[in-house]
């Protein structure tokens, strides 16, 4: 069961912090932190069933932009829990929400945000995303009572 703090969030993962995460200063380097929201950003993707979408059409997911705002120092041992939920919709993108939670910590350590973008990989450009597509990120955020705002639609 995930904790309380990721209750509105359609996708998380749960993840150990291990020791090669750490740096010089004893704690999770900055780097490693996007992937973890890269972890559940494409657990996200997988639970839309994008990967078969984009083998049928061509048309996939690409990164547009990331960030991450650093609130907690995470150190091992730890376990953690990442949440991603849309927040925002757009004809071409949307914007997710991450938010790393840690058990030892009992708190939120990381928030962020990546833009994910329609790409058309057969013909290299930025694409509409399709209303299937747009459909099922409705339907798994509403699976935790949530409707993504909308933009440019």
């Amino acid at each position: 069961m995930a904790h309380p703090l990721l209750a509105a969030f359609p996708v998380v993962v749960e993840q150990a912090v291990v020791w090669g995460d750490m740096d010089s200063y004893k704690h999770v380097n900055n780097v490693v932190y996007f992937r973890y929201f890269e972890n559940v950003r494409l657990e996200h993707i997988r639970r839309l069933d994008w990967f078969q979408y984009e083998a049928d059409t061509g048309i996939g997911p690409i990164l547009g932009s990331t960030s991450a705002r650093f609130r907690k120092a995470l150190t091992y041992p730890d376990t953690i829990e990442i949440g991603a939920r849309v927040i925002e919709l757009g004809s071409d993108r949307f914007t997710l929400e991450h938010l790393i939670v840690s058990r030892k910590l009992d708190g939120v350590v990381t928030e962020g945000q990546g833009v994910v973008v329609a790409y058309d990989y057969r013909q290299q450009k930025k694409a509409s995303i399709p209303d299937e597509l747009l459909r099922r990120i409705e339907a798994l955020e509403a699976t935790v009572g949530r409707k993504p705002a909308s933009r440019g639609r």
